[in-house]
Parts: structure tokens; C-alpha cells; sequence
């Protein structure tokens, strides 16, 4: 089976959704935030392995404690993974901490304030510089 396969496009799907139900409402470890995410996920094509990049609202302790969490609970995520999809190989889940939520806030925030500064540059009087000089 390729990596990019069509069986294995749907079987990533299928891991995403019940990782994500499991995190969810499965997981009773206080560690975890409520406010976790499956972004992603990528099963090896021998189903052996699986990385699952997760993304968690809040701040730097926030996400520390919630991969502390998904780690210990790896057992208990992999069981409710090999119960709800019949898969030959039950995959082994690495977790791995998305950024790029929080990077794409935060590139939005800065072009929002640079589209602020330029609107006071031009209410003060000053002329914006056309886009064939830049």
C-alpha cells in the first residue's frame, strides 16, 4: 500500500475521527485540556505506527500537561482505537504538538495591526506609497 494511497487517505481519516471521539469524551485525566485537537494524523502504510499531530488552546503548561496525558493514555487510546476500527495492526500512536494554529493567529494578529497602522498613516495625512515603488 502506497503512502498515498486511497485505502490509506480513508484509514487516516478514520483515526483522526476516533482519536479526536476518544480525546474527547473517553479520556478522564484532568491533565488533558477540554480544549485539545486532532489536527492530523499519518498511518504508516504497514499500519505499525501512527503520528498525530494535536493542537491544545491555552498556554505553554496547558500543552505540556496534555501530551504528558495523551502519553500515559496511549495504552487506553490504542485499545478504543484496535475496538472501533478493524484494522490488521493496531498502529502505535505518537503524538506530536501542532503549531500552526497558533502561528496562523498570530501572523493574522500582526497583519491586522499593521493594516491599522497604515489606515492612521493615511488618516494623518500621510500618502501611501504605491505598490510599484516597494
Amino acid at each position: 500500500m502506497r503512502k498515498n494511497s486511497v485505502k490509506n487517505t480513508r484509514i487516516n481519516g478514520e483515526v483522526q475521527r476516533v482519536l479526536a471521539e476518544t480525546i474527547r469524551g473517553g479520556i478522564k485525566d484532568p491533565r488533558i485540556s477540554p480544549l485539545t485537537s486532532v489536527v492530523a494524523v499519518e498511518v504508516a502504510p504497514d499500519l505499525k505506527s501512527c503520528k498525530a499531530w494535536i493542537s491544545v488552546l491555552g498556554d505553554e503548561d496547558a500543552k505540556n500537561s496534555t501530551l504528558e496525558g495523551l502519553k500515559s493514555a496511549s495504552g487506553f487510546i490504542k485499545r478504543q482505537l484496535a475496538r472501533t476500527i478493524n484494522l490488521r495492526n493496531t498502529p502505535e500512536i505518537t503524538f506530536i504538538m501542532d503549531q500552526s494554529i497558533e502561528y496562523g493567529v498570530t501572523m493574522s494578529h500582526k497583519i491586522d495591526e499593521v493594516i491599522a497602522q497604515d489606515n492612521q498613516n493615511v488618516g494623518a495625512g500621510e500618502m501611501p506609497v504605491p505598490e510599484e515603488e516597494m
